[in-house]
């Protein structure tokens, strides 16, 4: 059933509520009172109240602060005048529109004070935050399911590369720090807690330089860098919710196998202007490649139209063939630890 109307209509919240026993979202950018409305009939996740936070990055980044974890210095900007007082600290940074931005949307590098005010006059002069530019080494992601018992579970971490602001590639299996792992695992698991969240929720880190973990921000919900799971874990990230949502126990998240996931964007579907369909049977002459495309009539530059899974032994030889898909796709090469 396809109820359309407005996410904040009367009428079709309560068709909804009548229909439905259990309710979720795909997107952190659903009213959170529409979530705590229906709340008050069906059992809601994530919560009205936990996407508020992760809807807006001001609130968001006061919250993961209050909770002792770190974030990226930043100030808070409701008018020009937030600017103007900023600290010289922030500079160069970046300016984000502090809801309704994701995928490198909404978002601004400024290298000074007079940059920033551009980008927030460009911006309309909506609330934004202002993060310094921090020396990245590499980023992760956590996903964590957690029930409304509060058990949770914690899929292996993701390590990301992202081109122009759109995830690119997730890989999973790499030996790193053990330490930078459960710090970033226990993060996650704070933030859930603080949040009292039930679902799946996925915290992405940014790793400097020096080896310091910083939370860059959080998605209340399935996440694109945790897609990998759909094949080289025992439990999804998918099933996950279904299970939260469900009041039943969570399901295992062990790796069966080292994972590159490539995601497909529409610009495969072109050569030069000219629409295409993309090699397939090449891409999947690589045996260990899972595709998974997401039914999308028309394919557009810049829109995530899927994603491609290779599993498989040793990782070195998953990133080989990552690398072979890539190029029968036409993707960037997969740089697994930079971007």
């Amino acid at each position: 059933l396809h109820i359309c109307a407005a996410y904040d209509d009367a009428a079709g919240l309560a068709a909804l509520a009548d229909r439905c026993t259990v309710i979720s979202t795909e997107f952190e950018n659903v009213p959170a009172d529409s979530l705590r409305v229906l709340a008050r009939r069906c059992r809601v996740s994530p919560s009205g109240d936990a996407v508020a936070v992760a809807q807006d990055r001001i609130a968001e980044k006061q919250f993961i602060a209050a909770q002792g974890i770190a974030v990226a210095p930043y100030v808070a900007v409701h008018g020009a005048d937030d600017l103007r007082c900023a600290g010289e600290h922030l500079f160069p940074g970046i300016l984000k529109a502090a809801r309704l931005g994701y995928d490198g949307k909404g978002q601004a590098r400024v290298s000074n004070r007079e940059d920033a005010l551009a980008a927030f006059e460009a911006f309309g002069g909506v609330p934004c935050v202002l993060e310094a530019l921090l020396p990245l080494d590499y980023e992760i992601s956590v996903i964590i399911a957690r029930g409304f018992d509060g058990a949770n579970v914690v899929f292996p971490i993701a390590r990301n590369v992202h081109h122009d602001g759109i995830l690119a590639v997730s890989t999973v299996g790499e030996e790193g720090s053990l330490a930078l792992q459960e710090q970033a695992r226990q993060a996650a698991q704070a933030i859930a807690q603080g949040l009292d969240y039930h679902g799946v929720l996925c915290v992405e880190f940014f790793v400097l330089r020096n080896g310091a973990l910083v939370v860059n921000e959080m998605a209340p919900r399935p996440h694109n860098s945790g897609h990998y799971t759909l094949d080289a874990c025992v439990t999804s990230q998918f099933e996950q919710q279904a299970r939260v949502m469900a009041g039943l126990p969570l399901g295992s998240t062990r790796l069966l196998a080292p994972a590159v996931m490539l995601n497909l964007l529409g610009d495969s579907w072109f050569d030069g202007e000219t629409p295409r369909e993309p090699d397939w049977a090449g891409a999947l002459a690589v045996d260990c490649a899972k595709l998974h495309l997401y039914g999308k009539e028309e394919a557009r530059r810049g829109r995530k139209m899927g994603h491609l899974t290779v599993v498989g032994h040793p990782l070195a030889k998953v990133q080989a063939d990552a690398a072979s898909v890539a190029q029968v796709l036409g993707l960037p090469a997969p740089d697994v630890r930079h971007g």
